[in-house]
C-alpha cells in the first residue's frame, strides 16, 4: 500500500486510534487507517462511519509512508515496529517535530488551556483522579483522562471550555510525544514493568521522562532518584516516605500521630484519609503537592482525601469473612506494584498476608517480592502462564503453592487464612493468560469473595 501525498496515515484501530481519526476529522484532514491486525475488531463499524477512507490491515512493512504528511501512532503501536524505521528521526518541516508521532503530539497542538499529567510505573490513575476531584472541589474546571478514561484528543470537544486538562499518561503514549510542555507533571515512581517493549528498565525511565519537557514544574518522588528530572533546569518539588525538607511533602510523627506534611506545615493526620496504606500516604502526597502548583484551596485538597476511598481493583476492600479481609488489587499488574500493595497493606495487619499472584510476568525480575513477603506472608498462591516463574523466584523464603486458576487460589487461600489475615489479589502480573483485562480478573475475585459472603449469610 502506498499512502498518498499530503495524507496522514493513522496507525492502529483501538480507542486511541479512533479518536485520532475523529479529530483528523474536525481539522479537515485527509487520513488512512492501518493496523497490524488481519482482522481488528470494531472494523466494519470503522469502514461504516468512514466510507471514504482508505483502509490496510497487515504488515507494516508492506506500506509506503515516503509521502505521507504524518504518521500517527495508537499506544499500543510499538514505534520500531518494522516498516516504521527512521520515522521518529525523520523532521517535518509541517509541524517542526518528527514524521512519526502519537495521540498526545496532536492534543498538545490543539490544546489551549494549561495542562497537568502524570506518569509512574504505579498510582499514576489514583493520582489523577484525586487532582481532578481536588481541581473540581476548588472550583477549577478541570477535564480528566488520557491514559485513564477518555482519551485526550476527545478531551478537547468533550470539554472545549476546560480551564484545566489533566491527564494520566503512559511510557508508550510520552515516547511518542515530542515536546508536552505541561504547567505541572509528576512521576510518581519507576519499577520494571513493560520490558518487552522497552527492553531495558532505562528504555522506559527515558520514555517516562519525556513528560518533563519544557514543564513548568516538577513532582517527583524523593525516595525514588529515577524519578528525577535529567535536566536541572526543571523546577522540582519532591514528596518522601519519609520526615519532609522545608520545601518538601512528607510524612511527621506529632504526639504519636502521623500526618502528612509540608515541610514543618501538619496539613492532615493520616488516619483522616479515605484510602488505607502507606503506599496511598504517597499517593496523596504527590497530590497535594500538584495540587498546590496548580493554585488549588488546601482546604478543599484535605475534604477530597478525607471522602475518597480509592478506585476499583486498586487495593479495594471487598469484604471480610470470618476475620480474614479480603483486597482487590488486580491492577498490581507489576511487580512495583505489588510491592507497594504488599508493604502498604503489611504493616498494618495484625495477621499475616495470604497473597495470590500469577498471570503474564513481562519478563519481570519476581526475586524482589521474596524480602517483603518474608516480612508479611504466610503463604503465596500462584497461578498461571508465569506460576512456576514466581514459584521459583520465591522459594524457599516463603511458604508457595501453585494451583492453575484464581478460583483454586481463593480456595486453597479460604482454608490456609486465619482471623486478623488479608488475603490479597496483587498479582505482580498482566491478566490476558485467563482474562480479558485486569478489571475482569478483579470482578472474578470480587464476585467470588461476594458469593462466599451470601453462603455465609444463607
Amino acid at each position: 500500500m502506498h499512502i498518498p501525498e499530503g495524507v496522514t496515515a493513522v496507525i492502529g484501530l483501538g480507542v486511541s486510534g479512533r479518536a485520532i481519526c475523529r479529530h483528523l476529522t474536525r481539522l479537515g484532514r485527509s487520513f488512512a487507517m492501518l493496523d497490524t491486525r488481519a482482522a481488528p475488531p470494531r472494523l466494519e463499524a470503522f469502514k461504516a462511519e468512514y466510507p471514504d477512507v482508505a483502509i490496510y490491515c497487515g504488515p507494516l512493512d508492506a506500506v509506503d509512508f515516503s509521502r505521507a504528511f504524518e504518521v500517527v501512532i495508537s499506544p499500543g503501536v510499538d514505534p520500531l515496529t518494522p516498516g516504521l524505521e527512521g520515522l521518529l528521526d525523520e523532521h517535518n518541516p509541517a509541524t517542526n517535530e518528527p514524521r512519526l508521532v502519537g495521540e498526545i503530539a496532536l492534543f498538545k497542538r490543539a490544546v489551549k488551556a494549561p495542562v497537568a499529567a502524570i506518569t509512574g510505573a504505579n498510582a499514576k490513575s489514583t493520582v489523577t483522579t484525586l487532582l481532578g476531584e481536588m481541581a473540581h472541589a476548588s472550583n477549577v474546571a478541570a477535564a480528566v483522562g488520557g491514559n485513564l478514561g477518555t482519551a485526550a484528543l476527545d478531551l478537547l470537544e468533550a470539554h472545549p471550555d476546560a480551564e484545566l486538562y489533566i491527564l494520566e499518561l503512559s511510557s508508550f503514549q510520552l515516547e511518542t510525544t515530542p515536546r508536552l510542555g505541561a504547567a505541572a507533571v509528576a512521576f510518581l515512581n519507576l519499577s520494571e514493568d513493560h520490558l518487552d517493549r522497552h527492553a531495558t528498565l532505562e528504555r522506559y525511565r527515558q520514555a517516562k521522562a519525556r513528560i518533563f519537557i519544557h514543564a513548568g514544574l516538577a513532582v517527583v518522588n524523593a525516595d525514588d532518584p529515577l524519578t528525577w528530572p535529567d535536566d536541572t533546569a526543571v523546577p522540582v518539588v519532591r514528596f518522601t516516605g519519609h520526615a519532609p525538607g522545608q520545601e518538601e511533602w512528607g510524612l511527621v510523627t506529632f504526639v504519636g500521630q502521623q500526618w502528612l506534611a509540608r515541610g514543618a506545615d501538619r496539613v492532615m493526620r493520616v488516619d483522616a484519609l479515605g484510602m488505607a496504606g502507606r503506599h496511598n500516604y504517597m499517593n496523596a502526597l504527590a497530590a497535594l503537592a500538584l495540587g498546590e502548583a496548580l493554585g488549588f484551596s488546601r482546604a478543599a485538597m484535605r475534604t477530597v482525601l478525607e471522602t475518597f476511598k480509592g478506585l476499583p481493583h486498586r487495593s479495594e476492600v471487598v469484604d471480610t469473612l470470618n476475620g480474614v479481609r479480603f483486597v482487590n488489587d488486580s491492577k498490581g499488574t507489576n511487580v512495583g506494584a505489588t510491592l507497594a500493595a504488599i508493604e502498604g497493606i503489611g504493616a498494618t495487619l495484625e495477621g499475616r498476608l495470604v497473597l495470590l499472584a500469577g498471570g503474564v510476568g513481562k519478563g519481570a525480575d519476581f526475586t524482589l517480592l521474596a524480602a517483603p513477603l518474608a516480612r508479611y506472608a504466610r503463604q503465596v498462591l500462584v497461578f498461571g502462564a508465569d506460576a512456576q516463574r514466581l514459584k521459583a523466584a520465591l522459594t524457599p523464603t516463603v511458604a508457595v503453592r501453585e494451583v492453575e486458576t484464581l478460583e483454586q487460589a481463593l480456595e486453597a487461600a479460604l482454608e490456609v487464612a486465619r482471623p486478623g489475615d488479608c488475603v490479597l489479589l496483587s498479582p505482580a502480573c498482566a491478566s490476558l493468560d485467563q482474562f480479558a483485562n485486569y478489571e475482569a480478573r478483579g470482578e472474578a475475585f470480587r464476585q467470588w469473595v461476594l458469593r462466599q459472603r451470601s453462603e455465609v449469610n444463607a
